[in-house]
């Protein structure tokens, strides 16, 4: 069993985030958690990399002197599995926004939807989606978005080590991609539908890997409360 001076002094804790938590309420969760067992005032505790509400998996927790790791751990590649829905496009890129505008599938082959993936591995230049946390003007993007405002987005250069398709039901098409730190897989689909003349979004999103760590080894917040 961990104890008080473990956590104060630092852990590196492997949560596997529900669906439709934001990290935010992950990292609340445990630190309420944490705090209750031991009677503590207050402790240091922050994720190493933020996961969208409607993605699920790997979310490293640091807590105590452990905190000062974040940043590291942020820059780690990380591994992704999900879902491309093919024929559509959304204004978030996913399934937070409805569908805005509609595109047919039928030139599509299995030989072209998995050769799509050759242009995008290597460094890219990638426009994070504008639906997004980052901010422009010390406005969060996806504020300036809400308003309707038009903003105009830098592209970021990435790295895509992996990118494969795995399963391909059309309108649906599974994938998994290797990618370094800052890639919007959300942008990553948007992209791809363009290359394939046929929209795409995000439908389902799964974080697998950070660097060695891996979902596998991950614990829900519920079972962490209750195991601790």
């Amino acid at each position: 069993m961990k104890t008080k001076e473990d956590f104060l002094n630092g852990q590196i804790l492997l949560i596997d985030k529900p669906l439709e938590w934001s990290s935010f309420q992950a990292v609340n969760a445990l630190k309420w958690a944490i705090r209750k067992k031991f009677d503590l005032k207050k402790i240091k505790i922050g994720h190493a990399g933020t996961l969208d509400p409607l993605a699920t998996g790997l979310l490293i927790i640091c807590t105590g002197k452990f905190t000062k790791k974040i940043p590291e751990l942020q820059g780690q590649v990380k591994e992704y599995t999900g879902t491309f829905t093919l024929g559509a496009t959304t204004p978030s890129y996913d399934m937070e926004t409805e569908v805005d505008q509609s595109y047919p599938t039928d030139h599509l082959t299995e030989t072209s939807i998995k050769e799509a993936t050759n242009q995008f591995l290597g460094e890219i230049d990638q426009i994070p989606p504008i639906f997004s946390a980052l901010k422009k003007d010390g406005k969060r993007l996806y504020e300036l978005a809400r308003e309707g405002k038009e903003v105009e987005i830098k592209p970021r250069k990435i790295e895509i080590l992996d990118f494969e398709i795995t399963r391909i039901a059309l309108p649906e098409v599974d994938f998994r991609v290797v990618c370094s730190k800052g890639t919007y897989i959300r942008s990553l689909a948007h992209d791809f539908g363009k290359a394939l003349g046929s929209g795409a979004y995000l439908s389902t999103l799964r974080r697998t890997k950070i660097g060695d760590f891996n979902v596998n080894n991950a614990t829900s917040p519920k079972d962490f409360k209750e195991n601790l």
